[in-house]
């Protein structure tokens, strides 16, 4: 049990009615989760209001209710706490109610469009290979060192990112690698922790259904290092125009990388094709089994983060030439009849052009280059004829399908890409709803030495339709399809 008042501790508070020295059991934001003696935060959300199930909580045993607007009626026996922002309050209360995790180890947030995932997970694999205990909270998969657990948000909600640094801690965890997505940090998921440093790898058009504007999206993305300490880090890729702007405001100590321009850590492209990425690091030649421009300056954070952390430059070096690809990023193999297939989880046009451009850049261009490619539903709708302009353009031949549809008709997703189409590149183009078929007519397409690129879900093994998650996994799918096509 914990004292409420222990927990309120830097919760912006307007109003409290009741006491505060109450004992409480746990801290819920979900009003179906709520047992005897919980405390209950009403978050206000995209599409349900949590001040709607107060009662519904009280009924269930809460008895402190968090909230944004009190209500009208006060029963007896319940503490009300009327507070500024309710995901802001949730994320000290969580971080108070789990003895501030994140100060018992070195936390890095890794934020941008693209590249989160990669940097986080191979950081991990770095300094696990480096004999350290480590944890990672990614997209992908959440680690408490050699303990796996399922991720279901990219930055998931601030009770959860306690909950599992709490653990992390109890394993004796040094670092920790996490995804720090624009949701997360607009909805204060990321507040009350202590990060350790902050890295910013790019942005591009994505979440513009959230955000109002791109420049409300740079702007959530800047707040992030804005709210670093003084004795953190930040690295940011000043390759990209938005680069200079993270480090703004920021108290950190400042660093940069990049491949094109002069900074604190550079890279250059000695050589690239399927085998892997040749680097000259800071004047030192790498070899790295990644493949393409985009894993070069994921490759240079992850070098520029471990040193930063204090590794030393060969131990480095080492490690990172015995790094594995991420699932579903840039994820290949080829096939018996020689044609190489990729399953890559670029879902914004600024990833799918990163990576089209990496294989037209090893490619023969004597092959054909085959891209399987659709937009999720119920999501940022400006970038569906983006992406098909993107595809069509540097493909030889393209199959535009469906995604995760979620509530919308896959084939209104589709002729919404459809429109980015130029007119000289229609005739490349095919539209298969079924996301199976696609592939499947993707594979028989194929000829030897030609190229199957998958793009959008990568390491996902669903697809979200009608509210449903049905089984589905693009790298298995292809896989089966080109094996019995040999037979």
């Amino acid at each position: 049990m914990k004292v409420l008042k222990d927990i309120l501790y830097k919760v912006n508070i307007n109003a409290v009615a009741g006491s505060t020295n109450t004992l409480i059991n746990k801290i819920e934001f979900d009003s179906r989760k709520v047992a005897i003696n919980d405390v209950f935060v009403a978050i206000s959300g995209v599409t349900m209001d949590g001040h709607q199930f107060i009662e519904s909580a009280i009924s269930s045993g809460a008895i402190v209710i968090i909230c944004e607007t009190l209500p009208q009626i006060l029963k007896d026996g319940i503490t009300y706490v009327e507070v500024s922002s309710a995901n802001m309050a949730l994320a000290y209360m969580a971080s108070n109610y789990y003895e501030h995790p994140s100060k018992n180890l070195k936390l890095v947030g890794v934020t941008g469009t693209n590249g989160k995932t990669t940097v986080t997970s191979l950081l991990y694999q770095l300094f696990k290979k480096a004999g350290f205990k480590v944890g990672l909270l990614s997209t992908v998969k959440i680690m408490v060192d050699d303990s796996e657990y399922k991720a279901t948000h990219t930055t998931p909600d601030s009770l959860t990112i306690n909950r599992y640094l709490q653990k992390m801690n109890d394993k004796g965890v040094e670092f920790c690698f996490m995804e720090v997505s624009s949701h997360g940090i607009h909805q204060s998921r990321t507040d009350g922790l202590s990060f350790a440093g902050g890295i910013f790898t790019n942005l591009s058009h994505d979440h513009l259904d959230y955000h109002s504007s791109f420049a409300e999206y740079r702007d959530v993305k800047k707040s992030f290092f804005d709210g670093l300490t003084k004795d953190a880090f930040v690295l940011s890729n000043i390759d990209d125009k938005n680069g200079l702007v993270m480090l703004q405001n920021t108290v950190a100590k400042k660093f940069t990388y990049a491949l094109k321009n002069y900074a604190d850590y550079r890279a250059q492209i000695l050589e690239n094709d399927f085998g892997g990425l040749l680097l000259k690091l800071n004047d030192q030649e790498l070899w790295t089994k990644l493949v393409g421009n985009f894993n070069a300056y994921n490759i240079l954070a992850i070098y520029a983060t471990a040193a930063l952390l204090g590794l030393k430059n060969e131990e480095i070096l080492r490690l990172i030439s015995e790094l594995e690809s991420v699932s579903g990023r840039f994820q290949y193999f080829i096939s018996e009849d020689r044609i190489t297939a990729i399953v890559d989880y670029a879902h914004t046009p600024d990833a799918l052009k990163n990576v089209l451009e990496t294989i037209n850049s090893i490619r023969t261009k004597n092959e054909e280059l085959i891209t399987v490619v659709g937009c999720g539903g119920d999501r940022d709708k400006a970038k569906r004829p983006k992406m098909a302009h993107i595809a069509s353009a540097l493909s030889t031949k393209v199959i535009f399908t469906s995604d995760n549809p979620r509530s919308e008709d896959p084939d209104d997703i589709i002729k919404d890409m459809e429109v980015g189409v130029e007119p000289l590149n229609f005739k490349k183009t095919l539209s298969i709803t079924d996301r199976k078929q696609a592939i499947k007519t993707a594979c028989q397409m194929a000829q030897a030495k030609d190229i199957i690129l998958i793009a959008g879900k990568g390491h996902e093994t669903y697809q979200e339709i009608n509210g449903e998650r049905l089984d589905f996994d693009d790298y298995k799918t292809v896989l089966e399809c080109l094996k019995q096509l040999q037979k």
